[in-house]
């Protein structure tokens, strides 16, 4: 009986043991499946951690963090861009449901057996899919440069002088580099800030047209009193100042006032000289040619003519070619020996008007356009090959000849006139001249040359005319600014 009794005891125990072990298990089991219902402990979701919540819960974490504002730095001012701005959308289920796929992937009793002894699995990290459009960033972007971007201030010629103060450097969003910046930070959980890129906006130089009325406002203060014609040719763009200048007006420039052209026409006289040189190592009239350009001589210019166009009508055919190029107000008609005849009598648009007269010699006359155009035509061919000099001539005037009379123009260094007016080793190739009547008087002072500086390269034209006078000195200095004016309008003070 006691044996008995004994074995029910210990059967009952067992039992008792057992039913303990199964309430245990199914309790486990139950809070096992309440916390496989959540997401899995340790997760994140595009750098959110969202262990232990449920999709709910998860969905508003991930909503919450990235829809923190982006802080944005321009210099010393803040600017928030609220994602919702520029259309920032989390892809929330897609996220969810690549976490769902991670913890139902793996086998439902192996992972409660890890979950009864306690061991854990490292869940992998989703990926933030998210979109944005950059359409909006960027019209969003253009509202900031707008707002805050700071414009170059030009320089400015300095009231009663021919120097210019120097202009202020601005600033501008670089709108790309924004572009990628934000991004990141719209795609970032902790870096969203970020210092906005700007660049440099180098001061601008100021309107061509603006160098026309600096010109005007010198010929103002220094006072003079005689009719000036300027013509100005920038060789990187083509614009044009052109005008004439008498007692505080502009004079109607069409047609151009006709001008003595004295030894300038020694121009017109080299290009027709290299269209009929068909020898470029003639050595004598290499020597003519020097002789005139750069010693001025008078003598020369007649010998070349005599050699190289014509004996008995030179002048008259260097005007043709003139007017072959276009340039009707151009001539020379007669030869510059004492008591040489007048070969024709020469009419022409500019010197028929009868609205101004600079009593120009009926030998020889030129306009300041006239003769900037042509420089600018030898130009092009010394540069290119091409214009209108090949084209005009062809066959008889190539890049080689252009190159060798634009070399004769820079070797006249005369150190006065427009040269003067130049930082000494400055490039010009130019012809320079000046009239002076039967008592010794100068009426009219020219100089027209191509000018090589940094800044850019241009052709410039400048005749002054008084009928009764022209100091040398004064007026010739008055030459010297203008060209300095225009030198520093090309190449202006640094910041």
């Amino acid at each position: 009986m006691r044996k008995s009794g004994t074995l029910s005891a210990l059967r009952i125990l067992s039992l008792s043991l057992l039913l303990l072990a199964v309430i245990l298990t199914a309790v486990q089991l139950v809070r096992f499946s309440r916390v496989r219902s959540y997401l899995p402990g340790g997760l994140l979701i595009a750098g959110v951690p969202v262990g232990g919540l449920d999709r709910a819960s998860a969905a508003t974490r991930l909503l919450e963090v990235y829809s923190q504002p982006v802080e944005m730095h321009y210099r010393d001012s803040v600017i928030q861009l609220d994602p919702a701005v520029v259309d920032f959308q989390l892809d929330v289920d897609k996220m969810l449901s690549e976490a769902d796929l991670q913890r139902t992937r793996s086998v439902f009793y192996q992972e409660f057996w890890d979950f009864l002894w306690g061991r854990s699995s490292s869940p992998s990290s989703v990926p933030l899919s998210a979109s944005y459009s950059e359409q909006r960033l960027r019209l969003f972007l253009d509202e900031i440069s707008t707002r805050y971007d700071q414009p170059s201030q030009p320089a400015m010629p300095i009231v009663g002088t021919v120097n210019f103060q120097p202009g202020e450097a601005g600033t501008a969003l670089q709108s790309d580099g924004s572009v990628r910046l934000i991004e990141n930070a719209l795609y970032s959980t902790n870096n969203r800030t970020l210092d906005l890129p700007l660049q440099r906006t180098n001061p601008t130089r100021p309107p061509f047209q603006n160098l026309g009325t600096l010109l005007r406002q010198t010929l103002q203060v220094e006072n003079f009193d005689g009719l000036a014609g300027i013509y100005l040719l920038d060789l990187q763009t083509g614009e044009e100042i052109h005008f004439a200048w008498r007692n505080g007006e502009d004079i109607t420039v069409q047609p151009d006032i006709a001008f003595t052209a004295s030894s300038i026409i020694k121009i017109p006289i080299m290009v027709s000289s290299f269209r009929r040189m068909t020898d470029m190592n003639d050595a004598e009239s290499l020597k003519l040619m020097a002789d005139m350009i750069q010693l001025s001589g008078n003598e020369a210019a007649d010998w070349l003519m005599d050699r190289l166009i014509n004996p008995d009508t030179g002048p008259l055919l260097v005007t043709e070619d003139m007017r072959s190029l276009g340039l009707e107000n151009t001539f020379l008609a007669g030869y510059f020996s004492a008591g040489s005849p007048l070969l024709e009598l020469i009419e022409t648009p500019a010197n028929t008007r009868t609205d101004i007269d600079t009593d120009p010699d009926v030998y020889s006359q030129t306009t300041p356009s006239e003769i900037g155009m042509l420089l600018h035509d030898i130009y092009d061919c010394a540069q290119t090959g091409g214009g209108t000099l090949p084209a005009a001539f062809p066959g008889q005037i190539d890049q080689q000849k252009c190159r060798s009379m634009i070399q004769l123009l820079l070797n006249n260094r005369l150190p006065v006139l427009l040269t003067a007016g130049l930082p000494e080793g400055t490039q010009i190739a130019h012809k320079h001249g000046w009239v002076t009547n039967v008592n010794g008087v100068i009426n009219t002072i020219g100089d027209a040359g191509i000018v090589y500086t940094l800044g850019g390269n241009y052709v410039i034209a400048v005749f002054l005319n008084n009928t009764e006078q022209l100091l040398w000195e004064t007026n010739s200095e008055l030459v010297a600014k203008l060209s300095q004016a225009v030198y520093n309008y090309y190449n202006l003070p640094a910041q």
